[in-house]
């Protein structure tokens, strides 16, 4: 059966019986593929996760079906040592948080579940899963100092989380903040932080090429390689070459 063509009709929601759905989908070659790809075990790279190869499009068409799923159980799934399991119910809030319906007082529950349980938000893909709507998406229209004590931090996925839930910030034509965090992580020694730090930039830049140039100005010399090759992935030939010829210039006089 695939799950992504089948409407799910649950008669009863509820943690276990959502642990149960997903174990149906599971294969021995999915999980072993998944092993390799999130480099579990291997340092700060979800290290101890389990995995039982389960692909998104089932886990997130069950999310989708949970969708009502209460806190109670949503919070059992995010404390289950079984990767697949932590993303669905990741997926169960995002939808929540993205839900027109959703009340500012449901959004404030999700965002306090989020951090409350950020020791089990161990992998980026759960990160970028629900970061956004989740903790951008309450943040939007408050103070953001939590971002910026956070993008601070010594755990790498606490600021994995607030670079890229800036992306829903992005979305709406705000484009500030993440250059004021990306400014921040300039000297991150985490290549996942280089990757989405790149990722949100170039993000900006899609919304407002010139703001990003004058951010290049003034930090691409300083900038992690793989970061600044992230950021200038939308731009021209001649503008890529022009700043990381900076980058270059930058390392050679430090030699």
């Amino acid at each position: 059966m695939n799950v992504t063509k089948t409407k799910i009709v649950c008669a009863e929601i509820s943690a276990d019986t959502f642990v149960n759905a997903l174990m149906e989908y599971s294969t021995s070659e999915n999980q072993q593929n998944a092993k390799r790809f999130f480099k579990t075990g291997i340092g700060e790279y979800g290290e101890g996760d389990l995995f039982i190869g389960v692909r998104n499009g089932p886990v997130n068409a069950l999310a989708k079906a949970y969708i009502n799923l209460p806190l109670c159980e949503i919070e059992k799934l995010l404390k289950n040592p079984i990767h697949e399991v932590r993303s669905g119910a990741l997926g169960i809030m995002d939808y929540q948080a993205r839900r027109k319906m959703t009340s500012e007082s449901r959004r404030n529950e999700l965002f306090d579940l989020y951090f409350k349980n950020h020791q089990y938000i161990n992998n980026w893909d759960l990160v970028d899963k629900a970061a956004p709507s989740i903790v951008g998406g309450y943040l939007f229209n408050k103070e953001r100092d939590i971002l910026l004590k956070i993008v601070q931090s010594k755990n790498l996925w606490e600021r994995r989380t607030a670079i890229v839930s800036t992306l829903f910030f992005i979305r709406q034509n705000d484009i500030r903040f993440t250059f004021i965090l990306a400014n921040l992580l300039l000297n991150d020694h985490h290549d996942l932080i280089h990757k989405a730090t790149g990722w949100m930039l170039r993000s900006a830049g899609d919304k407002n090429k010139k703001a990003l140039l004058q951010f290049l100005d003034t930090t691409a010399d300083r900038m992690p390689r793989t970061m600044l090759r992230y950021c200038l992935e939308h731009l021209s030939n001649q503008e890529r070459t022009y700043y990381m010829a900076l980058k270059k210039t930058k390392m050679n006089s430090m030699e």
